[in-house]
This record gives C-alpha cells, sequence and structure tokens, in this order.
C-alpha cells in the first residue's frame, strides 16, 4: 500500500474512535435534556463514524469502487438532517429550553472533538478521492456548528426560549445537506473521469 494511503488510514480509523466515542456522550446528554441540536449533532457524530470507518476499509478496494462508495456516503451524510427535521417537528410543539450548564459542556467538547478531527483530516483533504474529502468536510462543518451550537446556549439561557436550540439544529441539518451535495459531485466527477479513461 502506499505511504501516503496507510497514513491516510491511521487518521481515519483514529477519527472515527473518536467520534464514536463522543456520540455516545452527546446522544445521552441530548436525551436527558431534550436539546434538538445536541441530538442532531450526536446523529452527525455516528455518521461521521460511519464515514471514516468505510474511508479506512475502502483503501483496499479499486479506484471505482471508491467513486461508488463516495456517491453512497453523500447520502449518508444526509441521515442527521433527516434525524433532525423529525426531532425539531417534536420539539416545536413544547419548545422549552434545555438545561443550560450540560448544553453548553456538551457543545464545548463537541467542538473540542470536532476540531482536532479537523485538524487530524485537514493535511490530508487534498487526498485523491471523494471519501477522504467527505470526511474532512464532516469535520469542518461540524466545528461551525458547535460554534453555533455554543452561541444558542447563550441567547436561550438569556431569553428563556427553546427556539435558539431548534433554529441551529434545523442549521445543522442544512450543513450536512451542503457537504452531501459537494461530496456527490466530487464522486460523479471521479465516475465520469474513469468512464472517459477506459476504452
Amino acid at each position: 500500500m502506499d505511504p501516503k494511503d496507510a497514513a491516510v488510514r491511521r487518521v481515519v480509523l483514529i477519527v472515527a474512535l473518536l467520534n464514536f466515542g463522543y456520540f455516545v456522550i452527546e446522544f445521552t446528554v441530548a436525551r436527558l435534556i431534550g436539546s434538538v441540536s445536541l441530538f442532531a449533532d450526536s446523529v452527525d457524530f455516528l455518521e461521521d463514524t460511519s464515514v471514516n470507518l468505510l474511508v479506512f476499509f475502502a483503501f483496499a478496494w479499486s479506484r471505482r469502487a471508491r467513486a461508488t462508495i463516495g456517491g453512497v456516503l453523500a447520502f449518508v451524510i444526509l441521515v442527521p438532517a433527516i434525524a433532525t427535521v423529525w426531532t425539531a417537528v417534536q420539539k416545536i410543539l413544547q419548545p422549552t429550553p434545555p438545561e443550560f450548564t450540560a448544553f453548553s459542556l456538551a457543545a464545548t467538547g463537541a467542538l473540542v472533538v470536532n476540531l482536532g478531527c479537523a485538524i487530524l483530516l485537514a493535511r490530508h483533504r487534498q487526498h485523491p478521492g471523494s471519501m477522504v474529502r467527505a470526511a474532512w468536510l464532516s469535520a469542518r462543518n461540524d466545528s461551525l456548528a458547535n460554534v453555533a451550537m455554543i452561541l444558542a446556549a447563550v441567547v436561550g439561557l438569556i431569553s428563556t426560549s427553546g427556539w435558539p436550540d431548534i433554529v441551529v439544529g434545523v442549521l445543522i441539518g442544512f450543513l450536512n445537506a451542503d457537504a452531501a451535495r459537494a461530496v456527490w459531485r466530487t464522486a460523479r466527477a471521479e465516475r465520469l473521469a474513469l468512464d472517459a479513461s477506459e476504452p
């Protein structure tokens, strides 16, 4: 295996383990305090775990298989958006704010984990193929979402409203949809390039 591919495999495995560990923590807190954005972000951690594990195993596959899996990952990234809509609809019926301390601590922890993952993946984001790009985009977008979550916690505390949490949760869904679009376009370009190079 190419040394660069081996280095990427090590990084994405570490990132997958970090994401799964924090999924368990954030999902538990989200369920306990009834937070839409924490719930959406916890599902996103699980999605990131899947993406990075797929990247890890896909290096043993052909270029065409990688391009195909890149297209599949675009749909995987949409999962948190769908889960967020369902959770947000339920929360809109009773928009009570989540408990501030637990919410802000969980969001801050998520930011630390996602920034760490983004830094680990940043040096490999130009690696050929859509899969590594999918992993990096997820980590980058999640870091931005976590900043918004922390701001929502502050606004929610001041306003005693659950709407900042709901709005940020829905925005996280939009970020994932945009990442899915970018990965789909990259995977499609790979498939077209492979088709053009074959006799």
